[in-house]
């Protein structure tokens, strides 16, 4: 019998060992923390079960930890939680076994033993439990090989993967996220399940599809789960529209691009540089109109006029539908998918001042527009390397223009700190070309360097050295700020 105390030699861990002997019941983490702390992996939730009451059981933790524990209890479920200072979440949940009547996805839940709660686990490498009471402290119960598993990296069910998937069908979807996530390889019976079971996923509802599919999208890489998602047969069923970019057609021996394939080339790309959530989901639908699109043109080849505005207009009822959030998470995926073939027209059509305008006003501000970029630099998949030098070359081009329109922007449209206001009154003038020789000479030592945006310092240089250049003698020194003037007038 392995034994792990090493590895869970810790304070609250002690604490809920003492608890539950202090009440009788015996107590195991289990789940998704014992598999993380054996792949070396940390985690600030931990699940216990245990055979007896776990709201009893997390009351009495939360009276030892004392000061800084909070006790909440879920009554629907049967859970109780205690979070600590630190930021440690403990779910307790008495030992339940679990039955279904036919026809009926609800889940009938009974008082069990521990083993009628691990056999209800989902996979082997989420079935291993260590107990936390005092005679076998750090004890590891491995009923189904989890620890093999994991060495091997494998993603098996422990029980007949059949009657796994019926009783909860996402669990199909966390077996694809498990194997992305760990980069595990799903185990051929249980494979095979997925892929003959694959129908019952149209019984969940799309906040619980969402959920997975987002953890997917936020693996190292992405396209590991999306590859499974789509040849178990899942992704026809939860995004047909993604699934449609599957396969090539030819005419006359001309084939398109495999635009799957191409699509998972960009999400990874688009992971690798360090994409947030959305641009992920942008770069997975960033073609997705392509299937509706496809036309042939005896003179063009393949073309996909207008992908990126249709798409763009699919965004909405595809966010919908999965019960993603519809507001500006939405819109942000959506006006990169039309924008997304901009740039590189951009210097196709000769990069002008005002189409970089343009392009800037479209996307709306600099975090888009950078978004936008790194999604086009990952658009380049072509095997061609004269091609792809090529399309980076223009997008390095539409870049730098871009950061010189903006820098010329800054200066054109900067004001001094100080401003014609205090002007006037520290040397007693009036509109003329002396007070815009001082505001020009004041936006000059900026440009220059001579001074940031402070308005001491730029008070300061007016007085020491723009006053003694155009012999201007001050008749108030006082810092009046803008505001305070002009309160002053109202005033007076």
């Amino acid at each position: 019998m392995q034994n792990y105390k090493g590895k869970i030699d810790d304070r609250v861990f002690h604490l809920v060992g003492q608890a539950a002997d202090s009440l009788g019941q015996s107590c195991h983490v289990v789940g998704g923390y014992v598999r993380d702390l054996l792949l070396n992996r940390t985690s600030k939730d931990i699940d216990f079960t245990t055979v007896g009451s776990g709201v009893e059981l997390a009351r009495e933790v939360a009276r030892l930890i004392g000061r800084g524990a909070h006790f909440s209890v879920f009554q629907a479920f049967g859970t109780a939680r205690v979070s600590t200072h630190s930021g440690l979440e403990l779910e307790f949940v008495g030992a339940r076994r679990e039955s279904y009547r036919r026809g009926s996805r609800k889940p009938i839940v009974e008082d069990g033993t521990f083993e009628d709660d691990i056999n209800r686990r989902d996979f082997t490498i989420n079935a291993m439990a260590i107990s936390v009471n005092g005679d076998n402290y750090g004890e590891l119960i491995d009923l189904f090989g989890g620890v093999d598993d994991l060495r091997d990296g494998i993603i098996c069910t422990p029980l007949d993967p059949d009657i796994t998937f019926s009783e909860d069908p996402l669990r199909m979807l966390r077996a694809v996220r498990f194997a992305t996530q760990l980069d595990f390889r799903i185990e051929d019976r249980t494979w095979d399940s997925i892929c003959r079971n694959a129908g019952q996923v149209r019984t969940l509802s799309g906040e619980r599809i969402a959920d997975e599919l987002n953890k997917i999208m936020k693996s190292p890489v992405p396209s590991t789960g999306w590859w499974l998602l789509l040849n178990s047969g899942l992704l026809q069923l939860i995004l047909p529209e993604v699934a449609a970019l599957h396969g090539v057609d030819k005419v006359n021996g001309r084939a398109h691009k495999e635009n799957f394939d191409h699509t998972m080339q960009v999400l990874d790309k688009v992971a690798v540089a360090g994409g947030d959530l959305w641009l992920r989901w942008a770069a997975l639908l960033h073609d997705v109109a392509k299937p509706l699109t496809k036309r042939w043109d005896d003179a063009h080849g393949w073309t996909f006029h207008n992908h990126n505005f249709i798409g763009a207009r699919m965004v909405p009822g595809i966010f919908r539908r999965l019960k993603l959030p519809m507001n500006a998470d939405m819109k942000y995926v959506s006006r990169l998918v039309e924008l997304h073939m901009r740039p590189v027209s951009l210097v196709e059509e000769t990069v002008t001042d005002s189409a970089i305008r343009r392009l800037g006003t479209d996307a709306g501000d600099r975090k888009t527009l950078d978004d936008l970029m790194t999604l086009c630099e990952a658009d380049v998949t072509s095997k061609n390397p004269e091609k792809v030098r090529r399309c980076m070359a223009n997008l390095a081009l539409v870049k730098e223009k871009l950061a010189e329109l903006e820098a010329r922007d800054e200066v054109r449209c900067y004001l001094p700190p100080v401003n014609g206001l205090v002007v006037k009154r520290v040397f007693g003038l009036s509109d003329g070309p002396i007070l815009k020789d001082v505001i020009m000479r004041l936006k000059d030592a900026w440009i220059e360097g001579k001074v940031t945006r402070d308005y001491d310092e730029n008070f300061d240089y007016m007085l020491d050295v723009i006053a003694p250049e155009l012999n201007l003698v001050p008749v108030d020194t006082e810092r009046h700020s803008p505001d305070d003037i002009k309160k002053k007038k109202c005033t007076t």
